[in-house]
């Protein structure tokens, strides 16, 4: 196997990282793993992001599989967000993920210290 196709990530894998593992989508889905949340809760749980920047992420985790939307027969109609089944076998690679940054941040501190010394110094 060539070393440049360890890496490749082909179209469709590469478009359904891009939706669920953004920004805004790894804080909202954690959330949603503790709880089933209406949409101005996961506005307070995660304050830096627009409300439409969270309709779009609801709306691609949504149109993946990974949460679902309920609308709940209350006066006023409220939608509650959860995450599926689908979307709880997320956690175990995001969590991997998450150990190896962790791991790995010493690391990536001192080569982007390294790089942005020689970059200044150019």
């Amino acid at each position: 196997m060539d070393t440049d196709d360890e890496f490749r990530i082909e179209l469709p894998h590469r478009e359904l990282l891009d939706q669920i593992l953004d920004k805004w989508s790894l804080s909202v889905l954690n959330e949603l793993c503790e709880r089933p949340c209406r949409f101005n809760e996961l506005r307070r749980a995660v304050p830096q992001v627009t409300q439409k920047s969270l309709t779009a992420t609801l709306r691609r985790l949504e149109r993946n599989g990974v949460i679902e939307r309920e609308v709940v027969s209350t006066r006023p109609v409220a939608v509650r967000y959860r995450i599926t089944p689908l979307g709880k076998t997320l956690r175990p690679p995001v969590d991997v993920l998450l150990a190896w940054a962790s791991e790995n941040m010493p690391a990536i501190a001192r080569a982007r210290e390294a790089f942005d010394a020689q970059a200044g110094s150019d």
